[in-house]
């Protein structure tokens, strides 16, 4: 009971800080800014994250692996590699609209982070290139796909998922599914999968 106590508390802090972080910017929000909007004491935020750098870094550092995990566990499933590129995009996507605020974050404030904690998001970038890379190549060595540069492609199709965190509004015209499956479906198009490979749209 006491560590879910204590993992509740540590996520009411990043909620704060995302909103804040998201609004005010990282140099235009304090800790006591956070520790007022949750109505407690600054000490209380020491109790969870050494300094506001680290605070940061856990706003970023879950999504990047979140994301990994969406490619990686997609790549490994079965079914053919269109299938599983659809499913990882898919829930890729997933994860960049529910974290937009993080991911938002992310991006406008990567300047701030330490060293060690830019280095550690880093190797996870690195990591999801690779497995989408991977992923990618197995596509084209089967017949599935036809691509010309895959690294190219996978920094592509992670730069487009990714920025949908730009434009992406919870009460579009489009709903969360529709836009996760549609940009799973533009992907199949530039990696040129057969028709055969390709999904059906749900």
């Amino acid at each position: 009971m006491r560590d879910e106590i204590s993992a509740y508390k540590r996520e009411r802090i990043l909620e704060e800080a995302v909103k804040l972080f998201y609004e005010r910017g990282f140099s235009g929000t304090t800790l006591d800014d956070i520790a007022g909007k949750l109505g407690v004491t600054k000490p209380f935020i020491y109790t969870h994250f050494r300094s506001k750098v680290e605070l940061l870094e856990a706003v970023c550092r879950p999504t990047i692996e979140m994301s990994l995990n969406a490619i990686a566990q997609a790549a490994q499933h079965e079914g053919t590699a269109a299938d599983r590129l659809h499913r990882g995009v898919v829930d890729f996507t997933k994860v960049v609209l529910q974290r937009q605020g993080n991911i938002a974050v992310y991006f406008r404030e990567e300047k701030h982070l330490s060293e060690a904690g830019l280095a550690e998001i880093n190797a996870l970038r690195k990591r999801f290139d690779r497995v989408l890379s991977d992923l990618l190549q197995e596509g084209v060595n089967n017949g599935e796909f036809q691509i010309e540069d895959i690294r190219v492609a996978a920094l592509a199709i992670g730069g487009m998922v990714s920025w949908a965190y730009t434009w992406y509004q919870p009460e579009g015209r489009l709903s969360f599914d529709d836009i996760s499956a549609r940009l799973a479906h533009f992907v199949l198009q530039m990696v040129a999968a057969q028709p055969a490979a390709v999904p059906a749209e749900t």
